[in-house]
């Protein structure tokens, strides 16, 4: 007869995982054979009493676990004919019985290519792999966790299913790749964890997972198991006319949303909306104006409300406070079958140093710099990726495409680039550091910029990036392969600054600051421009776009309306902030509603119906969008008339046929018979008369309608006299024109 192996695996084994810091746990744990005919099974189960031994082919008991440990290690011999064989344990407590699958009797779920590609930094799915998986082994429901921590002495998920105790269920590493992992049977989708690390340095940290798909709502932090049911899309058609929508030569017309403080339920305890019932009533309103697009503010879940989202810390986390993720998908699918692409701010700058966050994540700089001149943000005290790591490309850069394909976002809009590409954003001499060669550009950066743009090119279906970026830095949205960053189009926030300054000017200054309104024409062709009138122009004591405007109450309407004109005519495809549509008098809070009885008011009123008549004059007309990037589609036709502060340009159209003629008056004084040039005669049609009375105006205007004679103006063959009304704009098209 054989001798009987020993009881257990020695008591310091044992008090390493009764105390969790055993790295190992997987060799001590489970089923292990200990000859040819006996098995040992270990369990660490502080939850039992006592423990039986279930055979899972048969239902049979096997046998008891013996208590080893009083802490509550379990550890027991069985003879086996078929080593090794499935079970499960009957755990005992008082009165209460129960069945438990061990996790540690199932082998290792990931792959070792998979594992490869993550070591590279090469797996462009890698929230395939990494996460919180749900899945059947051996027809046992459970789901599979796992987490890159290649520093961490011991890595443990923890949950209301551990009772948050790290030391019940310490899961394998994978070497040499720094991923640690776990099946763990009967967790499935609802379930609330976290991975407990053990830090190289012997330190404790409690984790959210940089990968989770979905998170407890806010300020709870822990992530939460989510397996999407299947998801049916109807956005078929417009995912296959993307590229189309998304060319440079097609219109854009952009409306701007902080989802939280759109409308919100009074009634209800001010709450916010729904996904879902954003799905019917933001779409609604965006289709009624007109607009092509929804620009979406931070939807990563964020702990900061005041934030915006613009600190997130689940990248792979559509935030909660609206509903799930599923509910968001259904929300952008009804965009796309009302024709209305969705944009989504996405944040690759900067992360919050909260202590459930990626900082420090397994006791070393894993997603952030490791040198403090070039790791910590000083306006925003937040981190700085570190994007020298292939891993930390690699996690940026999947979350970009997992946007794109598991959410069909149609652009991302990447916001706080100039921090990126500089390494002396916002820091003093000596505060930085000099990239290799000596300069202030973060080549790393620019490096991650540019393979972010290959790939979004390369597998994303048609859609593109937007740069959020603030300075002149050159090439910013043409091609990587020649020279460029990569980007589609880029925020033009000097336009921004500079038209916005203009019209806080008092009206008789503004001949000493003529070249403000032309100055943006100078470049208004070296990039792929958005015009933008942002959120970020309404907050911090900046006024809403109403208040920032010169003189009364009447003025100040009659400026806006010259301002939103201005926009659509000027080259550059268009955003506007959520209540700008209506003239919203407060800066934006976002802890409130949109002021949305102000629409009530005939002046509001007169606001938004411009708004949606510029839109669908946009939209309708080739010459105010096809040429956005080439100067051929614009031609100055004044541009020198200090003293009145007009101006007139013509937007061409691919066709130099098709045109229209914008005149712009940026005083309060009326001027009739105002003369310019015109490329050709005959009868010019008035589209847009911004000083109508339905939108709030005097009613001066050219009945619709002016002959161009053939007298000659300036260098024009032909010219027509024009009566332009105060703060106006002034839109027309040939009579001619084919549509």
């Amino acid at each position: 007869m054989p001798k009987r192996p020993p009881l257990s695996s020695g008591s310091d084994i044992i008090d390493s995982v009764v105390r969790g810091s055993c790295r190992d746990a997987y060799n001590v744990l489970g089923m292990h054979g200990a000859d040819e005919k006996y098995v040992r099974i270990q369990a660490f189960l502080p939850q039992a009493d006592s423990v039986m031994v279930i055979n899972s082919a048969t239902g049979r008991d096997v046998g008891r676990l013996t208590r080893v440990h009083a802490a509550g290690f379990f550890s027991g011999l069985f003879e086996s004919k078929t080593t090794p064989f499935t079970y499960r344990f009957r755990l005992s407590q008082r009165q209460w019985k129960w069945d438990l699958e061990d996790p540690y009797r199932f082998p290792p779920v990931l792959g070792e290519l998979d594992l490869v590609r993550i070591s590279k930094g090469q797996n462009w799915e890698i929230y395939h792999c990494l996460g919180a998986h749900p899945l059947k082994i051996e027809d046992v429901p459970g789901t599979i966790f796992s987490v890159f921590a290649p520093q961490a002495s011991r890595v443990s998920v923890v949950g209301d299913f551990n009772d948050w105790d790290g030391r019940r269920n310490p899961m394998r590493l994978r070497e040499p790749f720094g991923v640690w992992e776990i099946f763990m049977p009967g967790i499935v989708t609802g379930a609330f964890y976290k991975f407990e690390i053990i830090g190289r340095y012997g330190e404790y940290l409690l984790k959210a997972d940089p990968y989770a798909r979905y998170s407890q709502k806010p300020p709870e932090t822990a992530s939460v198991v989510w397996h999407s049911e299947e998801f049916v899309w109807h956005d078929e058609e417009w995912i296959h006319n993307r590229p189309k929508t998304n060319a440079t030569d097609a219109p854009m017309a952009i409306y701007e949303v902080h989802l939280g403080s759109w409308k919100r339920v009074p009634e209800e305890n001010n709450r916010t909306l729904t996904y879902l019932e954003l799905a019917e009533k933001l779409i609604a309103h965006v289709k009624q104006l007109g607009f092509t697009h929804i620009e979406l503010m931070p939807l990563a879940e964020h702990p900061y409300t005041g934030s915006w989202g613009y600190q997130p810390i689940g990248l792979f986390s559509p935030t909660s406070r609206y509903g799930t993720p599923d509910q968001l998908r259904a929300f952008i699918d009804q965009c796309h079958q009302e024709n209305i692409g969705v944009i989504l701010d996405w944040v690759p700058g900067h992360f919050p140093k909260d202590p459930h966050g990626l900082g420090n994540f397994d006791g070393s700089f894993l997603y952030e710099h490791t040198d403090p001149r070039k790791n910590w943000h000083q306006d925003w005290k937040t981190l700085i990726y570190n994007y020298g790591r292939a891993e930390v490309q690699n996690f940026l850069i999947a979350n970009a495409l997992y946007w794109i394909l598991y959410f069909h976002i149609d652009a991302l809009r990447v916001d706080a680039v100039a921090s990126m590409l500089h390494l002396d954003y916002s820091r003093r001499d000596g505060d930085w550091l000099p990239n290799e060669h000596g300069g202030n550009q973060n080549l790393e950066a620019i490096d991650f910029i540019r393979n972010l743009n290959v790939r979004i090119e390369e597998k994303g279906q048609g859609a593109i990036a937007i740069a959020e970026e603030s300075t002149s830095w050159p090439q910013v949205t043409h091609p990587v392969h020649e020279g460029g960053l990569g980007f589609r189009y880029k925020w033009n926030l000097g336009w921004m600054h500079d038209i916005l300054g203009y019209l806080s000017l008092d009206p008789i200054l503004r001949s000493h600051h003529h070249d403000m309104v032309t100055f943006g024409l100078v470049y208004a062709f070296k990039e792929n421009y958005v015009l933008v009138l942002s959120h970020d122009e309404v907050v911090h004591l900046k006024k809403s776009l109403l208040g920032k405007m010169h003189g009364n109450r009447w003025q100040k309407f009659a400026h806006l309306r010259l301002l939103y004109a201005f926009l659509y005519t000027h080259p550059g495809k268009k955003l506007i902030f959520m209540g700008g549509e209506f003239g919203q008098e407060r800066e934006w809070n976002h802890d409130l509603s949109l002021d949305w009885h102000l629409v009530e008011d005939e002046m509001h009123q007169g606001i938004q119906k411009l708004l949606g008549d510029l839109n669908r004059l946009y939209t309708s007309t080739p010459p105010l969008y096809q040429q956005d990037r080439t100067a051929h589609g614009f031609q100055w036709i004044e541009s020198d008339d200090r003293e009145r502060s007009v101006f007139a340009f013509i937007r061409y159209g691919h066709q130099s046929s098709r045109f229209v003629i914008v005149v712009c008056n940026f005083t309060p004084v009326p001027r009739e018979k105002y003369r310019i040039g015109v490329p050709q005669g005959g009868r010019y049609l008035e589209k847009i008369n911004t000083d109508a009375n339905d939108y709030g105006g005097t009613g001066m205007g050219n009945y619709g309608q002016v002959m161009a004679s053939a007298q000659p103006w300036k260098e024009w063959s032909h010219s027509v006299e024009l009566n332009l009304p105060p703060l106006a704009v002034l839109i027309f098209e040939p009579a001619s024109t084919k549509k």
